[in-house]
This record gives C-alpha cells, sequence and structure tokens, in this order.
C-alpha cells in the first residue's frame, strides 16, 4: 500500500498523535525513526503500522524484523507524509503507530524484592525519557509516573528513552493509590533530600526497595512525601545547590545496582 499525500485522511489522524489529546482519545501514539522502531518490533510491541520513506526504501534494519509480526500493515509514503507527521526538523524516514499496552502495574507490585524508580512531576520529557532508559540500563524492574509528569508518549521523552520503554514496565497512575500498595508488600520507599542524613553510598539497597525522586523546581510533593520511608542525600564536593532529576535518578540507580549486585547477561 502507499499513500503520497499529507492531505489523506489517515495521515492526519496519524500527525495528529503528536498531541496528547488525540493519543489518548485514540490509545495509539507514534514512533520515529529506526532504532525506536526496530525496539519496538524486536519486543513485540502492538504496532498497528509502519510507514517507510518510498524514495528511500525500507530500512535495511528493519527488514529481517518484518516477516515475524503478524497483523501490521506495511505502507510507503511520500516525504511529504513523512515530515507532516514528524516532530522534528529532520524528519526520519521511517515512523509506526503503536496501540497503548496495558498498565503493567501487578507485574512490578509482584515482583519479589522489587527494584522500582518512582517520579513525582518529573515535567521535563528528556528528564523522564533519561531516567526510563537508566533505570533499564541499572536493571530495574519498573518505572512509575506519578501525576504531573511529562507524558510517556511524548515524542521527546519516546526519544530520550532510547527504546528503554520497550524494555521494562513504565506505569502511569497515582502515586497516593500506588506507593501504599508497595509499602503493603514490603517495600521501602525511599526519597532524595539535601536534608537527608544518610548518604546514598553509605545507604542499604538491598531488599524491595522503591525510590521516589520529585520534579525539578518542586521537589516531591508533600502528597507523595507522607509515604517515604526514608530520605538518603547525594553528596556533593563542589558549590552547586543540586543535581537535576535525571542526573539524581541515575546516582542512586547505579550505586543500587552495584550494591545488588545486577549484571546484565
Amino acid at each position: 500500500m502507499e499513500i503520497m499525500s499529507p492531505q489523506n485522511t489517515r495521515v492526519k489522524e496519524w500527525a495528529g498523535l503528536q498531541e496528547k489529546k488525540h493519543r489518548d482519545k485514540a490509545g495509539k501514539y507514534i514512533i520515529e525513526g529506526i532504532h525506536l522502531v526496530q525496539e519496538a518490533l524486536l519486543a513485540e510491541a502492538d504496532v498497528e503500522c509502519l510507514a517507510y520513506d518510498l524514495d528511500k526504501g525500507m530500512p535495511a534494519e528493519l527488514k529481517p524484523l518484518l516477516q515475524s509480526v503478524q497483523g501490521m500493515e506495511v505502507i510507503g509514503v511520500s516525504a511529504a507524509v513523512i515530515a507532516k507527521c514528524s516532530s522534528t526538523g529532520t524528519p526520519q524516514p521511517v515512523f509506526a503507530i503503536v496501540r497503548k499496552g496495558q498498565q503493567g502495574l501487578e507485574a512490578i507490585l509482584g515482583k519479589p524484592n522489587s527494584w522500582v524508580m518512582v517520579l513525582d512531576g518529573v515535567q521535563d520529557p528528556g528528564n523522564v525519557g533519561t531516567i526510563i532508559r537508566s533505570a533499564d540500563a541499572a536493571g530495574a524492574d519498573g518505572v512509575i509516573l506519578g501525576k504531573g509528569c511529562a507524558d510517556l508518549y511524548n515524542p521527546k521523552t519516546l526519544r530520550s528513552t532510547m527504546g528503554s520503554m520497550f524494555h521494562l514496565p513504565v506505569v502511569e497512575g497515582e502515586l497516593s493509590d500506588i506507593l501504599p500498595q508497595a509499602r503493603e508488600r514490603g517495600a521501602l520507599v525511599v526519597s532524595t533530600s539535601l536534608t537527608g542524613v544518610e548518604s546514598c553510598y553509605t545507604h542499604d539497597f538491598h531488599g524491595s526497595q522503591w525510590l521516589l525522586i520529585g520534579s525539578e523546581g518542586q521537589g516531591i510533593s508533600p502528597q507523595a512525601a507522607a509515604f517515604v520511608d526514608k530520605s538518603i542525600i547525594i553528596p556533593m564536593a563542589g558549590r552547586a545547590e543540586s543535581l537535576n532529576a535525571a542526573m539524581a535518578a541515575t546516582i542512586l540507580l547505579f550505586e543500587g545496582m552495584r550494591q545488588r549486585g545486577i549484571h546484565r547477561q
């Protein structure tokens, strides 16, 4: 199948997925670029259709994966269609429309000694995506995005994950509902604080622990803070007042990985 006109009805629907209201209504999102599409296919995400630039042809990296995917449309499109559906000034030669999956909260809660990153009001999509990538790299069991966080399906968030969103459960939800459930199942909720007494390098990260990171400007909300069991500090030798959310989360994740002895096979 081929679509050449950017005025085509389906193209308008695809382009609309750059906006959250249309993603929420359709229950779908758009991913752009060879790497993200490749990761989605390898993870067997629910890809509805894949569109590629007819002039450039199907990317070689994707060709071996197409035969193993069932029920996915493959559509050749014009450069004008690619440009209309792109969120960047330099459009990628391929994009895909993916149906949103089911929330995987129970899979995270049911994990023995769960190792989870929780975000409270982290608004920057780049930070949210980077934290998901770091959680994946550090072997975390999942990421929880609380109220006020950047939308997981925002194009910038998706790009910043570099495909890691397809490697571990990422759940959007209300922390006042989720954190009590985690604590009931034995999780220790740990946050960072400039007034924390214990260093993140002496804190024991073994066992079930959920690491809570607050917003860049406001920190952890009072609602989420009510469920914190322990606050720790990331010691700094220089004069910087604080670290941004992604940097702080990454430090905690990798110190936890070191202590827990998590190694990628």
